[in-house]
């Protein structure tokens, strides 16, 4: 359906830039009908921010709670993740959120992976930079279509050596947080 549409736009400029660009005014009138229509029309299947949901069908969503399975547990880590998660859903999508087991996508993650780890930069032997990585397994069940995605994500952030894991973990990870959250956001509604 969006391949029919995209030809369709692309027949509609080219006539437009053939046969419409005669004079000042008809450029002005043809752009703009391309900046105030064309953004509003629609074939059933939202799009914002190339996110991608047939609203015809898909209606409801449920986030299983955020189970921490990592060596090292950090006990914000989770239900941060999980709070911030259901922000984006309910923000950024018309899906309405469900504890229901029938809900239309159900989505499940576990926190795999909370690594301090040394990296960047050795200054007299020491190093001076220090990094944290995060990883979460999330699995997407589509119960509409019968179907599971599993898939990881994982994202890292610096600090300086001079800071403990403690000190460092106030300041990173409301950042850490928030890219793990967009980029499983990004993944389950993307297309990826």
């Amino acid at each position: 359906m969006n391949d029919s549409r995209n030809f369709n736009l692309v027949k509609m400029k080219n006539y437009l830039l053939k046969y419409l660009f005669r004079n000042k005014t008809t450029i002005l009138l043809a752009g703009l009908m391309v900046f105030f229509v064309l953004p509003f029309t629609s074939c059933g299947i939202y799009t914002m921010n190339d996110v991608s949901i047939n609203y015809d069908s898909v209606k409801t969503i449920k986030l299983f709670t955020i189970e921490n399975k990592a060596s090292y547990v950090n006990p914000q880590l989770s239900p941060k993740l999980y709070e911030k998660l259901s922000q984006k859903f309910v923000n950024s999508t018309k899906l309405t959120r469900t504890n229901n087991d029938d809900a239309h996508y159900q989505i499940t993650a576990t926190i795999t992976g909370y690594n301090p780890s040394q990296t960047v930069g050795i200054s007299a032997q020491q190093a001076t930079t220090n990094r944290l990585t995060v990883s979460v397994h999330v699995v997407l069940k589509k119960t509409l279509e019968n179907k599971s995605e599993e898939f990881d994500v994982s994202r890292s952030a610096d600090f300086s050596a001079n800071l403990s894991l403690q000190q460092a973990e106030g300041q990173l990870l409301d950042e850490l947080v928030r890219n793990l959250t967009d980029e499983i956001f990004n993944h389950i509604f993307s297309n990826w």
